[in-house]
């Protein structure tokens, strides 16, 4: 029986069933394999070892039984030949993907997820870790604030762990923002551009940066910056309210973007402080997040997620928060009417910061095109809400729901991290940043 298994079968017969061999041999494989630590099947590289791994170990295996060709890849036990014994030791494989390991860090089991999702530290030893860019090669840049430094991080050897955490600049003035483009790293100060040129040939020796735009506020309150490369290849870049109210005229409260000569000019007002956008997968209008202000007590106004449909849009602070909530000191000049309402309002002070549209393929198909936002957490409420990741759905432009995705940094009154950026890994597994922690978190999905 194994022979003809093994030398007569046509690959088409032997995906027939493939559902229904796998299940069954996942029942009584321990009677065969004595291998106590399976070889990696993870054949196509989405960090699992998972159903597409399988029809893959079977066409390889049809393909050799057919005389077509050897693929020493799918010759797990390395006897040179591609044999049932391969096929047990690919079901152990599968087995022990499908129950991830536990947590190293048992913090992490604090943390609550749906149905299928896993946390895991992507980087550690990352102190004050803010926002996010990742480059074409791999490499995770991160920024900080005070901390003055920026990182760049690397996985040499593909187990979605960075081993390699460098430090490419210290004493900077709050380098929150980092994007990348064409090689070179942009780094956002408090009042001004930097960029490192061909930064990835240089992790070990950066080179001096070069000042792209020296001309932005000195306010640090609210001053650190977001930064991102928009599909325009131009560089968006917003300046925060220096305040928690007021009303300081351009280029505050704004957002705006650099054009080639690296001139600064606005998109978009009425923009308290965001530190987190993205631009729409299909449409290509930009969202954004934005910190509502404080002392109005508790439970007004709503931080909120906004999207801009057309250049020159206000959005209404210092006059309006939220949907129509009025600003007791700025409200009687101009009506709520007269600005863009939030696409949805968001928890009163949850400091709701990096914000990304899901594109990947390995969460299921109903996260495709929704919105991932981190969640600092609150500093002056009563009662501390946020230090999370949240998940706002759409359909189309309206959004649906906004719930919690990932939760547990928060302990009752006490908080041991807090989460800052989101950003999508090529793989499909999320990011996640966390400056109180200094750590980066990886979230992935297995059936």
């Amino acid at each position: 029986m194994l022979n003809l298994l093994r030398y007569n079968a046509k690959p088409r017969l032997l995906a027939l069933g493939a559902a229904s061999l796998l299940n069954f041999t996942l029942l009584i494989s321990p009677l065969f394999s004595q291998n106590s630590s399976p070889p990696s099947s993870d054949f196509n590289g989405n960090g699992v070892v998972d159903f597409p791994d399988f029809l893959l170990f079977v066409t390889a295996f049809g393909s050799q039984a057919g005389q077509e060709r050897y693929d020493a890849k799918y010759d797990l036990d390395g006897n040179g030949e591609i044999a049932f014994d391969d096929f047990l030791l690919f079901v152990d494989s599968f087995a022990a993907s499908s129950q991830p390991p536990p947590p190293s860090d048992p913090r992490l089991t604090r943390i609550e997820l749906p149905e299928g999702f896993h946390i895991r530290i992507y980087a550690e030893g990352v102190t004050g870790a803010r926002s996010m860019s990742l480059s074409p090669d791999g490499t995770l840049f991160v920024g900080t604030r005070p901390s003055g430094r920026v990182y760049a991080l690397r996985d040499e050897d593909g187990d979605h762990k960075a081993e390699r955490v460098i430090v490419l600049a210290r004493g900077l003035n709050n380098p929150n923002g980092v994007a990348v483009k064409d090689g070179d790293l942009y780094v956002a100060e408090i009042n001004r551009i930097l960029r490192y040129t061909n930064i990835e040939t240089q992790l070990d020796n950066p080179p001096q940066p070069e000042i792209v735009n020296d001309a932005f506020p000195t306010n640090r309150s609210h001053g650190w910056k977001f930064i991102r490369f928009g599909p325009d290849g131009l560089l968006y870049v917003p300046v925060g309210a220096p305040c928690n109210i007021c009303n300081r005229g351009d280029p505050y409260a704004s957002i705006g973007r650099l054009d080639t000569n690296s001139n600064f000019s606005i998109i978009a007002r009425g923009i308290r402080n965001t530190v987190g956008f993205d631009w729409h997968p299909e449409t290509g209008e930009l969202w954004f997040t934005d910190n509502g202000r404080d002392r109005m007590g508790d439970d007004v106004p709503p931080d909120e997620l906004n999207r801009i449909t057309a250049n020159g849009q206000h959005f209404g602070y210092p006059y309006c928060h939220g949907t129509n909530i009025a600003d007791p000191v700025f409200g009687d000049q101009r009506s709520c009417g007269e600005f863009v309402a939030p696409v949805q309002n968001l928890g009163p002070h949850v400091a709701a910061l990096g914000m990304r549209f899901y594109t990947g393929d390995m969460f299921p198909e109903e996260y495709r095109n929704q919105i991932f936002i981190a969640e600092h957490g609150s500093w002056n409420r009563s009662s501390k809400i946020g230090y999370r990741v949240t998940l706002v759905r759409l359909n189309g432009n309206r959004a649906v729901s906004y719930e919690p995705f990932a939760k547990g940094w928060l302990q009752g009154e006490s908080n041991w991290g807090r989460p800052v950026d989101v950003l999508v890994m090529p793989d499909g597994s999320l990011l996640v940043s966390d400056d109180q922690a200094g750590l980066i978190y990886r979230i992935s999905y297995s059936h």
